[in-house]
């Protein structure tokens, strides 16, 4: 049975110990999992929030947010050696929490976007895998799996696609590194839904669950019979993960282009959204 959450973005940004009522909150709107998106890891307690979490009777899964000072295929050194050891600590925070995966685009920071010739590409992509080997090795070691998302064409260069992240994946070679995919970025860029979640298969780990316009699920032109169809397909487990956003984020509402508020408030988007989904995975009764 799948699990439902909600990204933490969805009410507040930076999410710090100020937040931990919305634990509880997020629970009494219908999740099973809270999205924790990691802008400081400095800003809230571990073991608080892991309380937060057993008293109100939710799961967690980590998120990492990627800015220009947190890019694995920088040039730059000491860019890649920060960003590593930022997900390293993302990692940690994901053992203390008992989650499972910590997602994002890990590969590069978002909004990077460059013409480059095809050497330099393959340049930044081995410099992605340089860097993401080691922060698999240290993933293994706490039992926490990566999660490689794809981003569309707007907001990196780098992977676009399933099949692109799926080749990160391979080049990567560590059976704790699998993908995320997001209906935001798969609307944009892959051109078969269904298709891109059936190559992804037993790597997927986990899905974002957004309408075409970021907002609430179910209230767009998403083909979400594409998508709950080809999950069924690959016998996928994983959590479905609201990701939308509050238009207070600050860490990347430019890279985002978060320009104006989604379809409704936050609670209302959370709550209608999780009716959504379990109303689409809930098998229809026999007549």
């Amino acid at each position: 049975m799948n699990q439902i959450g909600a990204s933490t973005w969805i009410w507040t940004s930076p999410f710090s110990d100020s937040d931990l009522p919305l634990i509880a909150r997020v629970r009494a709107l219908g999740f099973d999992v809270v999205e924790i998106a990691v802008e400081d890891p400095d800003a809230f307690s571990v073991e608080r929030l892991r309380s937060a979490g057993e008293e109100a009777g939710v799961g967690f899964t980590v998120c990492g947010a990627m800015g220009p000072d947190r890019d694995l295929s920088h040039e730059d050194p000491e860019i890649r050696a920060n960003a590593i050891a930022y997900v390293h600590r993302c990692v940690e925070i994901a053992a203390g929490l008992g989650a499972p995966h910590f997602v994002g685009p890990l590969y590069s920071a978002v909004g990077k976007t460059r013409m480059l010739e095809p050497s330099e590409r393959e340049a930044q992509r081995k410099l992605a895998v340089e860097s993401l080997k080691i922060a698999a090795d240290h993933a293994a070691a706490h039992d926490v799996r990566l999660g490689i998302e794809p981003l569309n064409r707007f907001e990196t260069d780098l992977v676009n696609t399933a099949e692109q992240a799926l080749e990160l994946v391979d080049r990567i070679g560590s059976g704790h590194v699998g993908v995320l995919l997001d209906t935001f970025h798969m609307n944009i860029d892959e051109k078969s839904i269904a298709d891109a979640v059936k190559l992804a298969g037993d790597r997927l780990l986990q899905v974002h669950t957004c309408e075409n316009d970021r907002g609430t699920p179910g209230t767009g032109h998403f083909p979400w019979g594409d998508l709950f169809d080809a999950l069924k397909d690959i016998d996928f487990q994983g959590p479905l993960v609201i990701e939308s956003f509050t238009p207070g984020i600050e860490e990347i509402a430019k890279a985002v282009s978060l320009w104006r508020p989604l379809d409704a408030p936050s609670d209302q988007l959370a709550e209608r959204g999780a009716a959504f989904l379990r109303a689409s995975l809930t098998p229809p009764i026999a007549a």
